[in-house]
């Protein structure tokens, strides 16, 4: 920095910044404002002359000239009520998945000075309430985390032509952002894994099929499934939490006790199922291989410790971030969807 940080008791201007980075004014406006445009050097030392000058953005005058609020809604959008055993706001609060998003988020909103509100959906009157705070201009983009392929908020929101990132492809949606893992990529590993032990016996328990991944990790597993010559796999559906996975598991051991290998769809679910092998005397991995999906830190809670499909979460959430940014710095803009890839990561289960 180039000059000293002014004393005086009045407000710190950009003009105060501008002088103490030695840069110009529009500099400073440009790297406050979020702009990718600005060298990352360049980006350091103005930084340092704000923190320096202790400068306060006047954010409500601010948001006059740029129409920006500096606030982006998560969004997650459930169906109606579907088990009073599991109510929503339960399910959000003890699944791992959705703290990752949240962590994923925050890593890079914080440091570009956006709030984020969360917004939960579960009826038509919340989705109403949520369309009219979004079309008073509240927020300036949204993050979409929405499960079920029939719900219609995803086509409500597009609508309103706010900047939106989905967490995942809706097959139905055309010209949306989204960030995906590569489903099919995943449970090709699972399957693989699980034929490369020696297990022909195999079952699995499946996400709710309403849901678009559910129904692909399905149909990925079972078509990898077959190209190892394994056409007769046992499908128990379960709902994505620990309670679904237990009551999954013993349906499965019902049908097929001699199963020697089990892909169970979300490590959740498998911290559920886990302990009813361990009570129908079924010891993993020696009489039962198990593999989940999501490497989050159920798996680590599993006893045995779970191999399971890694998806990078917390770097997808980020990812979703970036996107949505980039949309409401530069309008008109439309970023292109990202697919991450999966990883097996191998503990002692299988």
């Amino acid at each position: 920095m180039t000059a000293d940080v002014p004393q005086s008791t009045r407000p710190v201007t950009l003009e105060d910044v501008a002088r103490v980075a030695g840069v110009s004014r529009a500099t400073v406006s440009r790297v406050i404002n979020g702009a990718t445009t600005v060298d990352p050097a360049l980006r350091q030392v103005v930084e340092q002359a704000i923190a320096a000058t202790h400068y306060v953005p006047n954010r409500a005058a601010r948001s006059l000239v740029t129409r920006r609020t500096d606030s982006i809604a998560l969004v997650v959008s459930e169906q109606e009520q579907r088990s009073v055993a599991t109510p929503f706001i339960g399910r959000m609060f003890t699944d791992p998945y959705f703290g990752r998003v949240v962590g994923g988020l925050l890593d890079v909103l914080r440091p570009a000075g956006v709030q984020m509100m969360l917004m939960l959906v579960d009826d038509e009157v919340s989705r109403g309430q949520l369309l009219s705070y979004l079309r008073q201009g509240h927020v300036d983009g949204v993050v979409l985390v929405s499960a079920h392929g029939a719900d219609p908020l995803p086509q409500m929101i597009t609508e309103t032509r706010l900047p939106a990132v989905h967490a995942g492809r809706r097959a139905q949606l055309t010209g949306v952002t989204y960030v995906e893992v590569d489903q099919r990529a995943g449970v090709q590993l699972a399957a693989d894994h699980l034929v490369g032990l020696g297990r022909r016996r195999i079952g699995t328990v499946t996400g709710p099929q309403d849901m678009p991944a559910a129904q692909e990790r399905l149909d990925g597993f079972l078509g990898a499934m077959a190209r190892h010559g394994i056409d007769d796999v046992a499908c128990v559906e379960g709902d994505f939490t620990h309670a679904g996975g237990a009551a999954a598991m013993k349906q499965l051991l019902a049908g097929r006790p001699g199963l020697d290998g089990v892909f169970v769809a979300s490590d959740l679910m498998a911290l559920g199922a886990l302990p009813v092998l361990a009570r129908e005397g079924r010891r993993v991995p020696q009489d039962v291989a198990v593999v989940g999906f999501d490497d989050s830190n159920a798996a680590l809670a599993c006893d045995p410790p779970l191999t399971t499909v890694r998806q990078p979460v917390e770097e997808m959430s980020s990812e979703m971030a970036r996107l949505l940014l980039r949309q409401i710095n530069e309008p008109g803009l439309r970023p292109p969807s990202v697919i991450f890839h999966p990883a097996l990561v191998v503990r002692e289960s299988a």
